[in-house]
């Protein structure tokens, strides 16, 4: 088992948690999308960012792709039960790995082939990139930014999300605002970017607007907030305006309380 597993919620609350009590102050935010992102802070802690091993916290995203928490955790567990010995280097065991024992390793994630496949593809990269994975760790916690992202950006099974948690979580870098489907859902619903917005003009939107310091709290609280209030088809609003704690800074765009019609944002107005 790792001895930093991932938190039940995206979130870490209080001392027990690692959190910080957040102390943001909408009244003096600069941008709408900055007055969310403090808002946010009013339930929700702040999080530590960065220090996690840079091939791992790889391995985890890859892991969480088009899954939720709740299945990707137990592959991830089953994975390092298997393959991260106390001596190993997850990355040499990873690309040494058979594919179809290593699937069913992570079936619980789903998607189990193809992200097997991808597992193993991203380990021999980091092997023959860097010769293992401390390397890789210490590219990503030192090298620029920038050129870290489109590195990564280049290996197979690895999208913008993945290259930003791994800049966010293992790098600690700050200005990194990673945009899964609940952040690409509530920026657009709330109105912090175009309604047809795809996620990369989310994120410039959110990187442009939030600043560098607040982006990873707003890329967790978001999360947990999406899960909580804004969920995709029925969110807290349909029951009670003042059922959500963001009502004052919607633009509800998409959601329709009076006739309980909810559709993405992009298709809002459509005929």
């Amino acid at each position: 088992m790792s001895e930093d597993p991932e938190p039940a919620r995206n979130i870490s609350g209080g001392s027990a948690g690692g959190g910080e009590a957040a102390t943001f102050d909408p009244d003096t935010a600069g941008t709408r999308a900055e007055a969310v992102v403090d808002r946010l802070g009013d339930l929700y802690w702040e999080k530590t960012y960065g220090g996690r091993d840079a091939f791992e916290c790889l391995v985890r995203t890859i892991l969480s792709q088009n899954t939720s928490d709740s299945a990707s955790q137990p592959a991830f567990d089953a994975l390092v039960d298997r393959y991260d010995g106390a001596d190993a280097d997850l990355a040499a065991a990873l690309a040494d790995a058979d594919h179809a024992t290593l699937a069913e390793t992570i079936r619980s994630a789903g998607l189990y082939n193809q992200k097997a496949e991808s597992l193993i593809g991203a380990a021999e990269w980091v092997l023959g990139a860097y010769g293992s994975a401390a390397v890789f760790d210490d590219y990503v916690a030192a090298g620029d930014p920038g050129e870290v992202r489109k590195t990564l950006l280049e290996v197979d099974g690895v999208g913008p999300k993945t290259a930003d948690c791994v800049l966010l979580f293992a790098g600690g870098r700050g200005g990194v605002f990673p945009v899964d489907t609940h952040v690409h859902r509530i920026a657009r619903r709330l109105g912090l970017a175009p309604p047809d917005a795809d996620h990369e003009t989310v994120r410039e939107h959110l990187e442009r607007d939030v600043p560098a310091s607040k982006c990873g709290f707003g890329h967790t609280a978001m999360i947990q907030f999406g899960r909580e209030y804004c969920r995709a088809r029925t969110p807290a609003c349909l029951d009670d305006p003042e059922a959500c704690p963001m009502a004052a800074e919607c633009d509800q765009v998409g959601v329709d309380p009076a006739t309980g019609s909810v559709v993405d944002p992009a298709d809002a107005g459509s005929d």
